[in-house]
């Protein structure tokens, strides 16, 4: 059994605002032993539970933020940047079973802690076949057409309850509760690494491949907070305005939506100036 993990940050435990996520911020190097004691624990529920291996793929930021000497050392971490299926990398080689989504949360324009998808602000809303879509969401789909059930999900109690509807077998781990974008009640890193370590266990019997969905088309919409980025995003082949500040394109496959999202994020990522946006 061949078990990768997706980890984001903002889903962490004790993590709650900006500085806590933003590499070189001040509270950053506290989250990330927070950040590494989530993932640690579901690398040893899983292996508990029976998996052979572990491989931790960094999804967050610059995809350098996890303490390797911190990991239980029968696991393996990807790290760095520029990978074909970014958070989800690993998926497409036929030898993961299951995937654990560590550090969640909500998507662009929803409730939840530092509730984003992809860019921390620019995007206000993401659609995946007009579902209001996150990360996971998105992910999920990907992971589905390589026959990768997704079996864990951690992150706020808002994360989780999103997870509901693209990962309804899977175990949910809520590490605090939601407040507001930059508030939260947390639980203590002691309780959430038992829990996640427990359910991480339960969910290794979840981690059994099945035949690859095919659900295309897939209609990805994105809305921007500034008319400028949507124009920015047609420079992607297949992207067009919809509206004033929303484009959408139409991938045959999740494989291509999801590298076609990248490359619009990249894009007006790098359009976006300093105090206007």
């Amino acid at each position: 059994m061949r078990i990768l993990i997706s980890a984001d940050m903002e889903g962490a435990t004790g993590v709650t605002w900006p500085d806590d996520v933003m590499p070189g911020a001040s509270q950053w190097e506290r989250c990330r032993s927070l950040f590494t004691s989530d993932v640690n624990a579901a690398v040893l529920g899983f292996l508990d539970g029976g998996a052979d291996e572990v491989l931790i793929n960094e999804a967050h930021s610059t995809m350098r933020n996890l303490l390797l000497e911190q990991l239980d050392e029968r696991a393996q971490m990807l790290t760095g940047r520029h990978k074909a299926l970014s958070m989800v990398e690993g998926v497409q080689y036929g030898d993961v079973d299951g995937v654990a989504f560590v550090g969640y949360h909500a998507g662009a324009g929803m409730e939840g802690v530092l509730a984003h998808t992809y860019l921390a602000n620019s995007i206000t809303g993401v659609w995946l076949n007009d579902v209001r879509a996150s990360e996971g969401l998105l992910n999920a789909h990907v992971a589905a057409e390589f026959g990768v059930p997704v079996v864990l999900v951690t992150g706020d109690d808002v994360a989780c309850e999103d997870a509901l509807g693209y990962a309804p077998e899977a175990l949910k781990v809520a590490v605090k509760d939601h407040v507001s974008r930059y508030a939260a009640v947390c639980r203590t890193p002691a309780r959430t690494a038992a829990d996640i370590r427990a359910a991480a266990k339960e969910a290794a019997a979840l981690a059994v491949r099945h035949e690859p969905a095919h659900g295309g088309p897939f209609t990805i919409a994105v809305e921007f907070d500034a008319e400028h980025l949507a124009m920015a995003a047609t420079v992607v082949p297949g992207v067009e305005r919809i509206a004033e500040r929303k484009v959408a394109y139409t991938s045959g496959t999740m494989y291509e939506g999801i590298r076609t999202f990248k490359a619009v994020t990249t894009i007006v990522a790098a359009a976006v100036e300093e105090q206007y946006g």
